[in-house]
C-alpha cells in the first residue's frame, strides 16, 4: 500500500545565505539545485498519489471479481436444465451465420431470395447471446 511521507500538502522553503554574491555561478548552481529538488519532490508526491489511486482501483476490481466468483458459484449450484441448452442454441446460430457468410455468393452477389433469413439469424444470435450473458451473471 502506498503511503505519503508528508501528510500535509505544503512544502518548506529553506533560505541559506551564500558567502558570495547573488549573481555568482555558485549562487546560480545552488538555486537551480534547490529548484530541481523542489520539482522532484512535487513529482514524487504526484507519483505517490497516482499509485494510491491505482491501488484503490485494483482493490475495487479485485472485490468485484470476488463477488462475481461467489455469484457464479451460487448460480452453478442452482442452475436448471434449460440453461444448459442455451450455449447449444448459440453455437447453432453461430454455425448458421458462419455458413451463410462463407458461401461464395455472399461477398459478390447476396442472395435476394431470402433477405429476412440472414437478418433473422443475426437477431436471434444477438438475443440468445444477451440471454446467455444475463444468465451467467446470476
Amino acid at each position: 500500500m502506498a503511503c505519503r511521507l508528508s501528510a500535509s500538502g505544503s512544502y518548506t522553503v529553506v533560505i541559506i545565505p551564500l558567502m558570495t554574491s547573488l549573481h555568482s555561478q555558485e549562487a546560480l548552481r545552488f538555486y537551480l539545485w534547490i529548484k530541481r529538488m523542489k520539482d522532484l519532490e512535487k513529482e514524487k508526491d504526484a507519483l505517490w498519489s497516482g499509485l494510491e489511486v491505482l491501488e484503490k482501483g485494483r482493490l475495487w476490481y479485485f472485490q468485484r471479481l470476488e463477488e462475481n466468483r461467489a455469484l457464479r458459484c451460487v448460480a452453478t449450484r442452482y442452475s436448471t436444465g434449460a440453461r444448459s441448452c442455451l450455449p447449444t442454441h448459440i453455437q447453432r446460430v453461430n454455425g448458421s451465420l458462419g455458413s451463410i457468410m462463407s458461401e461464395p455468393n455472399v461477398s459478390s452477389n447476396p442472395c435476394l431470395c431470402d433477405p429476412l433469413g440472414d437478418s433473422d439469424l443475426r437477431w436471434r444470435n444477438t438475443v440468445l447471446t444477451q440471454v446467455h450473458i444475463k444468465l451467467n451473471k446470476f
